[in-house]
């Protein structure tokens, strides 16, 4: 069975990531999509509330098993008996980033190997920042992120600016 973790803060999950996820399950057998909880990263929706969406959102999809991490990626693939660790790719920053994570993370666990997939045009410019600020003054938000996740999105932008 081949097996890997997709990390991400999804705050919230955006179509981006879907596209990223729809692409790795023809790979895959199981694919765990990782909440990474980070102390030192402000997020809009709990760790709670963001599984309670990827939930919703997935559920159609029996190979994945929504988690939450707070050790090393390496460390959770490890412990899942991941093979690799799927990342999403927009631009030439992103790379940079991805590069560097991955060389550190081949160090930490040279079994532990990373795939990278080139996000789709329509979502090459998407972030969940992006999104919580067009979401922030009111815009549509709709053609960003699956159904059940903006809905949320709003729930949660209009509690906030009251």
């Amino acid at each position: 069975m081949k097996i890997a973790l997709y990390p991400g803060s999804f705050d919230p999950i955006t179509n981006g990531h879907l596209d990223i996820i729809e692409r790795a399950l023809k790979i895959f057998d199981k694919l765990y999509v990782v909440i990474s909880v980070n102390p030192e990263k402000k997020t809009l929706f709990t760790a709670k509330e963001r599984q309670d969406i990827l939930e919703e959102v997935l559920k159609e999809y029996p190979q994945i098993e929504i988690i939450e991490n707070r050790v090393l990626t390496v460390q959770k693939a490890k412990e899942m008996n991941a093979t690799h660790i799927v990342r999403g790719l927009r631009a030439l920053t992103d790379f940079d980033y991805e590069f560097q994570m991955t060389n550190a993370n081949r160090v930490l666990d040279k079994s532990i190997d990373t795939i990278f997939f080139m996000t789709d045009n329509q979502h090459a410019f998407l972030s969940s920042s992006a999104v919580k600020e067009i979401a922030r003054f009111g815009g549509d938000i709709s053609a960003f992120l699956p159904p059940y996740a903006a809905e949320k999105m709003l729930e949660k932008t209009k509690k906030s600016a009251q």
